[in-house]
């Protein structure tokens, strides 16, 4: 019993390391300097200007991935992130 107990410990402690280093890395790329994060924050701050809310409340509404970001974000009742996971649309095909 204390065998299956330890495996699900490491096996819950792996998987929660490995969630939280998905989420903070750029997709396809493995995290870098400092410079990839200035990168980063100067696209969304320039996102902030190009989008505004106006409603839309809907993944099929979204024309990107970043726009649905933006609204889940920045606008209220929105209904793209079912699972609260701060990822929008995480079943639309489009994007």
């Amino acid at each position: 019993m204390k065998k299956i107990i330890l495996i699900a410990l490491i096996s819950f402690g792996a998987w929660s390391f490995y969630t939280k280093n998905l989420e903070t890395a750029p997709r396809g790329t493995a995290r870098s300097s400092g410079s990839a994060d200035l990168h980063s924050e100067v696209a969304t701050q320039n996102l902030r200007h190009s989008f505004k809310c106006d409603g839309r409340q809907h993944c099929s509404q979204m024309t990107s991935r970043a726009e649905a970001e933006f609204f889940t974000r920045n606008c209220p009742n929105t209904k793209m992130d079912g699972d609260r996971d701060g990822i929008p649309c995480e079943n639309d095909t489009r994007f």
